[in-house]
């Protein structure tokens, strides 16, 4: 059977309706921009046959909100199998950070992988509004196998600062630096498909 990984994207989070609208009102749209592919489109490809890759489509991404993040994340729960690979992206991976810290997930994680995830705001100029994480990441530490955390020094988006954040709470996480990545909006990323498959 499949080994089964999950593919949380990234969004934008406010803390205003009136912050999102003048995001929305600023926001300078390139028609070119979607057309181009991304890393997390090609995974399936990358891993192979023996992989199955869900990629939940997350509610209102330009404007999300925790609660609503985890009622759909919870609605595939009950279609995943034990051993299930994590992956998160930005504002996914301080989901899936959270979500971990704060629930008891009912299956078996094989790993956990949190790329370009911001941690806090100290050293950002965006708001994280209810994506907040706990004091404590120690339940999901302690629910994941492995925890593997992905950062580049040339974030545009996420301060690098944050990695340090994550490894002081995560000590057993496995770090990949990068110096080239952007915010990982790359067609490819061997060093995931690597990981993923190391796992076996």
């Amino acid at each position: 059977m499949a080994k089964q990984v999950v593919v949380i994207h990234g969004g934008e989070t406010f803390d205003t309706y009136e912050d999102y609208l003048a995001w929305l009102t600023a926001y300078e749209l390139d028609l070119e921009k979607g057309t181009t592919k991304r890393w997390k489109s090609t995974l399936a490809e990358e891993l192979g046959e023996e992989y199955e890759v869900i990629l939940p489509t997350m509610p209102n991404g330009f404007n999300a909100k925790y609660a609503e993040w985890k009622i759909w994340f919870e609605k595939h729960i009950p279609h995943l199998r034990d051993g299930v690979a994590l992956v998160g992206h930005s504002l996914g991976g301080i989901f899936i950070a959270k979500y971990l810290s704060e629930e008891t997930f009912p299956k078996s994680i094989a790993s956990v992988h949190l790329v370009a995830a911001p941690f806090d705001t100290a050293d950002a100029n965006y708001s994280l509004a209810d994506f907040v994480l706990p004091e404590s990441l120690e339940k999901m530490a302690e629910q994941a196998a492995r925890i593997y955390l992905y950062h580049s020094t040339d974030d545009p988006i996420v301060p690098f600062t944050d990695l340090a954040k994550y490894q002081s709470k995560l000590p057993y996480a496995r770090t990949s630096i990068f110096a080239d990545r952007d915010h990982f909006r790359m067609e490819s990323f061997p060093e995931l498909v690597a990981d993923i498959q190391g796992l076996r």
